[in-house]
């Protein structure tokens, strides 16, 4: 590879991954890409193949079992003659062939149980992997409006810089006219460099917002990212759709994978102790075989060894029976299994108690800080338009010497403050009404 093709190769590849950068990401792309790429997703998708394969062997299980088998023997030594039964020391060889087949015909009913026992496991590993694919997209969505905020915030400390900035530029006016004194001048500057510090600060936290989010997705060869803000929808005080935990909870518990999990393997732990019980029955079971056979001792009326496809059709057999099987003891270990899986049963209703009693006061808490925060982004709109107005009064008053710059650095400071908790606010009220839509069943987020 010579030195031209080297240098096209090195700009394609570094011209692609700055478009990917330059990508701008929403909300949805963000989270399509994550599940297709999250790694720690497919060992839950491998469980489930698992799980899948178990579910259909425990099928085929119902099938007969047939075997065939041969073998080729030599006796020495002292041995017993097949064809005569007489005792020889003659050394000689034989061989056999087998057919055999059997087919459990009542075995308590384990086989069936056993299937639904491994349909509801199935079921339930792919109730668990999509729960995981909603864990990842809840995890990518805070990712994506932490990086909205940081970004409100470094637009917010540019702000701040800018007025410093113009408040130096002022004061050094005002010195040359004789205006103000030189210690003005150190204030000022003092007042820019910190808002410069607090806009580096907001700015590193924007970089560590938005490497999470490449790490959720494992965006690969990336750095950076750009996302396309997510519009907040406007709502009346008192909320636009009334909320209560009782029904969004009877919603969510009737979807929620996680629930649904934790039902199909309550329901397989009852199953599993009819597959216990069922050993403590008799079992009847059906089987048949054909077999033949060559032995080198077999001769006929002269002497001779009768040749291997005479001896093949000849020695045939055929044999066909019924089995049946009576536990009795079995130093009772059948009954203490019975009793094991009971105690794996109520474990598995146990948690499914714990698991709803966990979703519902998740619900209450989500539905409470919903309103709460409701109040406190109404609230702190109002006090962003005061302190904006104190400000603007701070900054004339400043201008014309009345106030000093420690007055307008608490001035321009609580407006700034007052900023980024209405921008917090209304950012942590999207993601909570997002994730109350989605316990509400409303599509959230398009994962299959």
């Amino acid at each position: 590879m010579n030195l031209k093709v080297k240098i096209i190769m090195f700009l394609i590849g570094f011209i692609s991954v700055h478009l990917s950068a330059q990508q701008k990401w929403s909300l949805d792309e963000c989270v399509s890409y994550a599940l297709e790429h999250n790694l720690p997703l497919n060992d839950f998708e491998y469980t489930a193949q698992s799980n899948k394969e178990t579910y259909r062997q425990s099928i085929r299980n119902l099938l007969p079992d047939i075997s065939a088998r041969t073998n080729y023997v030599i006796n020495f030594g002292r041995s017993t003659d097949p064809f005569t039964n007489d005792v020889v020391t003659t050394e000689f060889f034989s061989n056999s062939y087998n057919l055999d087949a059997s087919i459990d015909l009542f075995q308590g009913f384990q086989k069936l149980n056993s299937i639904k026992a491994s349909k509801f496991l199935y079921k339930a590993t792919q109730e668990e992997a999509l729960q995981q694919k909603y864990l990842l997209a809840f995890r990518v969505m805070q990712a994506f409006y932490d990086i909205q905020f940081f970004e409100g915030l470094v637009a917010i400390s540019k702000e701040q810089v800018a007025v410093s900035q113009s408040n130096l530029d002022l004061v050094k006016k005002q010195i040359e006219l004789g205006l103000m004194a030189g210690a003005d001048l150190y204030e000022a500057e003092s007042l820019l460099l910190t808002d410069k510090l607090n806009l580096t600060q907001s700015e590193n936290q924007l970089v560590t917002a938005k490497l999470q989010l490449i790490q959720e997705m494992n965006l690969e060869d990336a750095d950076d990212i750009t996302i396309q803000p997510v519009m907040a929808k406007k709502e009346s005080p008192d909320g636009s759709v009334q909320i209560q935990s009782d029904s969004i909870f009877a919603e969510a518990q009737s979807f929620l994978p996680l629930i649904k999990a934790q039902e199909l393997r309550a329901k397989a732990a009852k199953k599993q102790v009819a597959v216990a019980r069922g050993a403590l029955s008799p079992s009847l079971n059906l089987f048949w075989g054909v077999g033949t056979g060559y032995f080198e001792t077999t001769t006929d009326s002269l002497g001779s060894t009768i040749p291997f496809r005479d001896q093949f059709r000849d020695n045939t057999f055929q044999f066909v029976g019924v089995g049946l099987n009576i536990p009795i003891s079995n130093r009772w270990s059948n009954r203490s299994r019975v009793k094991q899986n009971k105690i794996e049963r109520l474990r598995a209703e146990n948690n499914l108690d714990v698991q709803k009693q966990v979703l519902f006061q998740t619900i209450q808490q989500l539905v409470q800080e919903y309103k709460a925060l409701q109040v406190e982004y109404e609230q702190s709109g109002q006090n962003v338009e005061a302190q904006n107005l104190a400000f603007t009064i701070a900054q004339k008053r400043y201008e014309k010497g009345l106030i000093n710059a420690l007055e307008l650095f608490t001035a321009k400071n609580l407006f700034a403050s007052a900023q980024n908790t209405n921008l917090q606010v209304r950012l942590r009220l999207e993601v909570n009404k997002s994730t109350l839509d989605f316990y509400r069943g409303l599509p959230v987020f398009d994962i299959n």
